[in-house]
């Protein structure tokens, strides 16, 4: 990534952005879902909640760089090993960083060993259609704008909306395609070609990860948190569903990479889910209990 782009999206991250755009109604008929009543404030934390709340963060904070720095010490030798493989496959640099957007959209670099082509990044727009999160013809697939009641009647629908582009669209078509949307979220490739072979093995065994360590010293990360996202999947993550992910730290190892990591079956919305539940109700003795459950995950079945 060329600093031109880099400082475009450090822009764009941090520029205000606009609101997103809202259907009109095309006619008088109400929207579904819609509703003039307002929800109460939620109560504000008592002193003793947030007492035990900046406790908890202490204690993660203290666990982290112990950790880390104890993890660094051990693993040095391994650090040696893997780099001088590495070189001796393909020539490039060792270790690799990309931008990812941690708790809060907090844009940080995130290192790894690097596993791949020195120009993987250049391959991942022609390899789309390989994402295990999309479908292989979703990209060609056609939202009609009347709903199925509407072209077997013949008639107009009484809920309908009119989209971005001006265009009078049944409110179940546009629900549809907004899902089909933000479908594809995360990006994964199953036997990636872009790898190379001891790139394979450090990425099944997760060696690839210890560079985070670092990230960790330095306060970009946790050991345990949601995994922070490339740009272009964060910035599908916008729905109040979905963004109380941002609220946890972001992490090395986590919930879902414990629950169901190297699962081709597993779906994005099943991700996004652990990651919302993870964000929610984190604490250090669910950190302890998603490591100790980590080293087993580590030995994944799937290559992605």
């Amino acid at each position: 990534m060329n600093a031109s782009i880099t400082n475009l999206l450090f822009q764009e991250a941090t520029k205000e952005r606009p609101r997103p755009h809202v259907p009109i109604p095309a006619n008088d008929s109400p929207v579904t879902g819609s509703s003039n009543s307002v929800e109460p404030p939620k109560p504000k934390p008592t002193a003793t909640e947030q007492t035990i709340y900046t406790r908890s963060l202490i204690g993660k904070r203290i666990f982290d760089v112990l950790f880390a720095s104890m993890a660094l010490i051990c693993l040095a030798p391994l650090f040696l090993i893997v780099a001088l493989l590495i070189r001796l496959e393909s020539k490039g640099p060792v270790f690799y960083y990309s931008y990812r957007v941690g708790r809060g959209y907090r844009i940080f670099k995130f290192w790894k060993f690097r596993s791949m082509r020195p120009d993987a990044d250049k391959l991942l727009a022609s390899m789309k259609g390989l994402n295990q999160y999309q479908s292989a013809d979703q990209e060609t697939t056609y939202i009609s704008p009347l709903c199925p009641k509407c072209r077997t009647q013949g008639q107009s629908c009484r809920q309908q909306l009119i989209d971005s582009k001006g265009e009078v669209i049944c409110e179940s078509q546009y629900q549809l395609a907004k899902k089909l949307e933000a479908e594809a979220a995360f990006v994964k490739i199953a036997n990636d070609p872009r790898v190379t072979r001891i790139g394979q093995f450090i990425r099944n065994t997760s060696i690839d990860e210890l560079p985070q360590l670092f990230n960790v010293l330095r306060g970009d990360m946790s050991i345990v948190g949601n995994r922070p996202l490339p740009l272009y999947e964060a910035e599908k993550i916008t729905t109040d569903e979905f963004a109380a992910r941002f609220m946890a730290p972001a992490g090395i190892t986590g919930l879902w990479q414990v629950s169901k990591r190297g699962n081709k079956n597993m779906s994005a919305e099943e991700r996004k889910m652990l990651d919302v539940e993870y964000a929610k109700s984190y604490s250090l003795l669910k950190d302890l209990q998603i490591v100790c459950k980590t080293i087993p995950a580590l030995f994944q079945k799937e290559n992605v």
